[in-house]
């Protein structure tokens, strides 16, 4: 009989338009399939090597493993991780790297930029052995990103993704490659999950309220509208909770329970937001950027009914994944967010302050950088992107 995975565990725990791709992205709901492993060695198997700087930056790294597109990893309890691949396939890894196992080999259309997306655990993982996911599918001749569940198990030293489930679905499905975001964020409280849907390269839907698009959604853990969500009575989908954005790649809780999101903006104008219920971020009305043909967008200004960016930069930095430090490898980050960069290749770090924010450091990481997160141990860990990168995941630690 097969356990949920604590039982056999020990106890801890892309900037694009209509008009085409920028440069800082790489380009009915499908069956899901399961697809159970037994470990096998990293490709990248070895001894762990030392750590190495790298232009007197202030952490060493340490390649830990390298993967085929990794899109996003989260860590379980025993410190063992979860990471997406772009094709669809979940893996298990052992702390070091060197073991793996697919787990589940998910139905995505991996077109553009397509594929099997987030990776969060859920806030009772201990218990119930839920993991949330994201991904895209073909549907109602569009395309469409989906959240899903189902539960990590494991017997006899194999384990896999079962009971999967879809959550909730995007609307509409709507034609095009792009602009999935599908990033995932439980409430510090565990009784909601917040989603990221892009405004998948069409504009309009950010603004419109019965569409789904451009939106940031507050739902309950099984994928209903959250009850209390501020736009239902105005005639929105009741699962919106902000609207007004473009390409939502990032999103997480800092320490005092305010939510931050990242977001692509079009040619400049990329985007750090404190979000607040019921308000709109401006897109495609508003951003310090402009279209990729030449055509001006307006400026965010004081009094335009638009909520400006607390951070925004020009040229863009591409930011991907979105973490806010809490460790104590790095004391002088702590409370801080790290944020991806692909057409950047950095790792680029914002200077929280309550509800305000400010540029920190820009680190040169010589690669796109697709999901930063922090470690049981304190350390950072960033994966690199796909395509021109070699997808390495690599372990920071003090220098």
């Amino acid at each position: 009989m097969k356990m949920p995975l604590l039982a056999a565990l020990p106890v801890a725990l892309i900037a694009c338009s209509g008009n085409g791709p920028g440069p800082d992205e790489t380009g009915g709901t499908p069956p899901v399939t399961v697809s159970p492993g037994t470990p096998s060695p990293s490709p990248s198997a070895s001894a762990t090597p030392p750590a190495t700087v790298v232009n007197g930056q202030p952490f060493g790294r340490t390649v830990i493993a390298d993967f085929d597109a990794p899109w996003a990893m989260t860590f379980l309890p025993d410190r063992r991780m979860l990471v997406t691949e772009k094709d669809g396939r979940m893996l298990l890894v052992s702390a070091d790297g060197q073991q793996r196992q697919t787990v589940a080999q998910i139905g995505v259309d991996s077109a553009g930029q397509g594929g099997l997306m987030d990776v969060v655990l859920a806030p009772d993982f201990a218990q119930s052995g839920r993991v949330y996911f994201s991904y895209s599918a073909a549907a109602d001749g569009g395309k469409r990103v989906v959240l899903a569940r189902g539960r990590l198990q494991e017997a006899n030293g194999t384990a896999q993704l079962t009971g999967i489930e879809t959550l909730w679905n995007a609307t509409p499905a709507v034609t095009g490659d792009g602009h999935y975001s599908g990033r995932i964020a439980f409430s510090p409280d565990g009784q909601y999950l917040f989603f990221t849907a892009g405004d998948r390269q069409k504009f309009t839907p950010a603004q419109d309220p019965k569409a789904t698009l451009g939106k940031v959604l507050r739902l309950t853990p099984d994928g209903q509208p959250a009850p209390g969500n501020p736009l239902a009575a105005q005639g929105f989908d009741p699962a919106v909770w902000s609207y007004g954005h473009r390409n939502l790649l990032g999103i997480a809780f800092d320490g005092a329970g305010n939510l931050w999101e990242q977001e692509m903006g079009p040619k400049g104008g990329d985007e750090v937001n404190l979000i607040l219920p019921g308000r709109n971020y401006g897109w495609p009305n508003a951003s310090n950027g402009s279209h990729y043909d030449g055509r001006d967008i307006p400026d965010h200004r004081a009094g335009d009914g638009y909520e400006a960016p607390k951070v925004w930069w020009n040229p863009v930095i591409s930011p991907g994944g979105l973490m806010i430090y809490s460790g104590s490898l790095f004391p002088q980050w702590r409370g801080d967010a790290f944020i991806g960069g692909l057409s950047s290749k950095a790792l680029v770090r914002v200077d929280l302050n309550g509800t305000d924010a400010a540029k920190g450091d820009q680190w040169d990481m010589g690669a796109r950088i697709r999901e930063v997160e922090q470690g049981p141990d304190g350390a950072i860990y960033v994966l690199e992107d796909g395509g021109d990168s070699q997808g390495r995941l690599i372990k920071l630690t003090p220098a």
